[in-house]
């Protein structure tokens, strides 16, 4: 009995470059994980441009938390890239959820109250529309070669 079971990449009848899309999505899901993990403030002052004041350690421990959670989900991502790639219009439609609650939450029910957006607030309209496009492409059959 192996940690994985066998591949199931022959089963995948969608489109090779929403594979290779959600292949990049996982890196811009990981290096963000690791930076809100590992980086002394979790990117909150560099990138996000964060006062943190009196609130540090809460800010950090916040960041820390969804670094946890964004290394979670890229894994899980990178199993379906490498793997199981009929599960791609799956993790796509997960792509879709997450940022489009980002972007809901980003730009509508909690905008900053200071007006600066960190790039994450940009980056994710974009994807759920990129997301979305592959999603329609994972599951259209690809035409026999």
């Amino acid at each position: 009995m192996s940690f994985l079971p066998p591949s199931t990449n022959g089963q995948y009848r969608g489109a090779r470059s929403a594979v290779w899309f959600l292949g990049l999505a996982t890196v811009l899901t990981l290096i963000p994980g690791l930076i809100h993990s590992f980086a002394p403030s979790g990117g909150a002052e560099g990138i996000a441009g964060l006062d943190l004041g009196a609130q540090r350690s809460l800010v950090i421990g916040v960041f820390g938390w969804e670094g946890a959670t964004q290394l979670a989900l890229g894994l899980g991502m990178a199993a379906v890239v490498w793997r199981y790639q009929p599960l791609t219009p799956l993790f796509l439609a997960l792509v879709i959820v997450e940022r489009g609650l980002m972007s809901l939450q980003g730009w509508v029910l909690r905008p900053p109250a200071n007006g600066h957006h960190p790039p994450e607030h940009y980056g994710s309209p974009v994807t759920v529309v990129l997301a979305a496009v592959f999603l329609a492409l994972s599951l259209r059959p690809r035409k026999a070669s």
